[in-house]
């Protein structure tokens, strides 16, 4: 895959351009700089260019093709479609247009995966995940700042990542028993978000000793 990138161009647009076709040479030769090497080559960049762009290696290469699942994501499923969506089919188009950008290269995914299962990784993978679902709630319409905004998130990391271990395997047209998993993972988050909202309004409208005590303490007028 050629990749048209201008002479003057910077670090950050060499790496943002480069991230698909490394994916695609990962599938051979591992997220390594053999892989930066030849997506340096088919697109007329120095390859000691293209390493300095991913001076920070192997998982500075993933995090920039997750950028570019990103980008895919918005592409396919821009602001004015979201806007005429339930909040269940924003999150589900979202998540099943990342799927439709990986799906040329799950064996990168795979490999890439690994990587990130690696202790000395994990962190980095978190806010991978977390980037992903922070994303994807946002885009939805999500403006919550209090816990909400971290349980969404948190859930939603889960069931991204249990959706691509099941995606990995699928082979079914169309990844439709990837898309059906997903349904009924999304169908539970929201089932939890109202259950969760029932409680919280019950919880607001029992009485409060804590309150009660006070206006003991301080009787009103």
């Amino acid at each position: 895959m050629t990749v048209a990138i201008a002479p003057d161009a910077t670090l950050d647009e060499i790496r943002a351009a480069l991230a698909p076709a490394i994916a695609r040479n990962a599938a051979f030769d591992g997220w390594t700089d053999a892989a930066v090497d030849s997506a340096a080559a088919t697109s007329g960049i120095d390859a000691d260019v293209a390493r300095l762009a991913f001076a920070g290696g192997t998982v500075d290469m993933i995090r920039a093709w997750f950028e570019s699942i990103d980008r895919a994501m918005i592409a396919a499923v821009p602001d004015e479609r979201l806007a005429a969506m339930k909040v269940r089919e924003r999150i589900a188009a979202q998540v099943e247009a990342r799927l439709d950008a990986l799906a040329l290269d799950r064996e990168a995914l795979r490999r890439a995966i690994a990587i990130l299962a690696m202790p000395q990784h994990a962190a980095r993978a978190g806010k991978l995940g977390w980037h992903a679902a922070d994303l994807m709630w946002r885009r939805a319409g999500d403006t919550a700042t209090d816990y909400n905004h971290y349980t969404k998130r948190g859930i939603l990391s889960g069931v991204y990542a249990a959706t691509i271990a099941v995606f990995l395997d699928d082979e079914s047209e169309g990844h439709v028993d990837t898309k059906a998993f997903l349904g009924r993972r999304i169908d539970g988050i929201l089932r939890f978000e109202k259950a969760k909202a029932a409680l919280v309004r019950r919880s607001e409208n029992r009485p409060s000793l804590s309150r009660f005590i006070g206006r003991l303490r301080y009787p009103v007028g």
